[in-house]
């Protein structure tokens, strides 16, 4: 987060609550809009990054609810799986077989594919 981030918030935000990764929500407690709705914002515990924002929160800070959703609406139900951070872009992406970083050697393709090659 950036200091003018931290001294608006200070200034301007009434925290509304925290996540489970430990991420602040805020909104704006002197009344201030954006858009004819009140201003709502997070401050990341760690990097900022959207992917840790969970559904709940998400939905109350799109606006998509008035209040925050409850401590039961945030339960994981017994078919969803723990959150995992996007990792693209990172040492620890996804790369299959065949990747450039993992040697190189794709398996060789099967079916009815026939590569192109100019006469």
């Amino acid at each position: 987060m950036t200091i003018g981030t931290l001294l608006y918030t200070w200034m301007n935000g009434r925290q509304v609550g925290v996540d489970e990764f430990g991420n602040r929500y805020y909104e704006s407690r002197n009344g201030a809009k954006l858009h004819d709705r009140p201003r709502r914002w997070t401050l990341f515990k760690g990097d900022a990054e959207a992917s840790k924002v969970p559904p709940e929160w998400h939905a109350w800070l799109h606006h998509m609810t008035p209040e925050p959703l409850t401590d039961d609406a945030a339960k994981a139900k017994s078919w969803q799986k723990p959150h995992v951070p996007n990792m693209t872009g990172t040492i620890n992406a996804y790369r299959p077989k065949g990747h450039d970083f993992k040697g190189g050697q794709r398996a060789r393709a099967t079916g009815d594919y026939e590569a192109w090659s100019p006469e």
